[in-house]
């Protein structure tokens, strides 16, 4: 049975990062919170890392490496509340709502690459699966009564939030800091029509015509045959290549906290 462990060790999930960013910034709360305390055109990848760490340590990490990234994340999201100055819409990183639905994102993300790539989960998988991403969002702050009691529960909900959501002027401009990322080193910026290319197809069709996406059968195309291509090889790879991203960003978290013992134990 496939379990949250599983599919973090897949680094093919990565491929979704833009997906699930864009959905979470299609709720305009989030998008005000992200586009008011990030800084996209300067740090393009600080997100990522942030995400990439903090969800391979919670599926892959101690418990004490599970708490940690915790600490950080809700340290790092202390500040991110709008004041009584903020035009509207009122945001908090805090807010169960936001929480729910940036955990849902990375949770239904996450599925969706896995079953393109490696084909329809069980029916235990899929719970199982349900059951352990609530982590995600608990971890955020999230009241674990919050998180859809079952796998159909949370397909209900998920559907209703795709219906609710808005592309603000704000979310379209994170967008586009995101996936051109000026300021990203060479190599990454080389692979960012594939990530575009990819974040689209992804996408539910109404976000991506939102989003301003070109979206043409020869688009449609392209996409296939990289998921093709995806399908075909990734499965093959030896497991250790598979679980590289993993590998890399837990050695690194846990090279810093050796580094930085006092800061970790607060």
């Amino acid at each position: 049975m496939t379990g949250m462990a599983d599919l973090a060790r897949e680094g093919i999930l990565v491929a979704g990062a833009g997906r699930a960013i864009l959905l979470q910034i299609a709720d305009p709360a989030v998008a005000a919170g992200v586009a008011r305390h990030s800084d996209f055109d300067a740090r393009p990848l600080d997100r990522l890392h942030a995400t990439l760490t903090f969800v391979y340590a919670l599926a892959l990490g101690t418990p004490e490496e599970q708490r940690l990234v915790a600490r950080r994340v809700n340290r790092a999201h202390a500040p991110v509340r709008s004041s009584a100055d903020d035009p509207a819409p009122a945001y908090s990183a805090f807010d169960a709502d936001a929480q729910l639905w940036v955990a849902a994102t990375l949770y239904d993300t996450a599925v969706q690459v896995y079953e393109l790539v490696f084909g329809p989960l069980d029916d235990g998988s899929r719970e199982r699966l349900h059951r352990e991403y609530a982590i995600v969002g608990t971890s955020l702050q999230l009241p674990a009564e919050r998180w859809p009691a079952t796998r159909a529960a949370f397909d209900d909900y998920f559907q209703a939030r795709l219906a609710d959501l808005h592309v603000t002027p704000e979310a379209r401009a994170v967008s586009v800091q995101l996936l051109t990322a000026r300021a990203a080193p060479p190599l990454v910026r080389a692979l960012l029509p594939l990530v575009r290319l990819v974040t689209a197809g992804l996408l539910p069709p109404a976000l991506r015509t939102a989003y301003g996406f070109r979206w043409t059968p020869v688009q449609q195309r392209r996409f296939g045959r990289r998921l093709q291509v995806a399908r075909l090889v990734w499965p093959r790879l030896p497991r250790w290549a598979r679980a590289a991203p993993s590998t890399w960003y837990l050695r690194t978290m846990r090279a810093r906290e050796q580094a930085e013992p006092a800061v970790s134990s607060r």
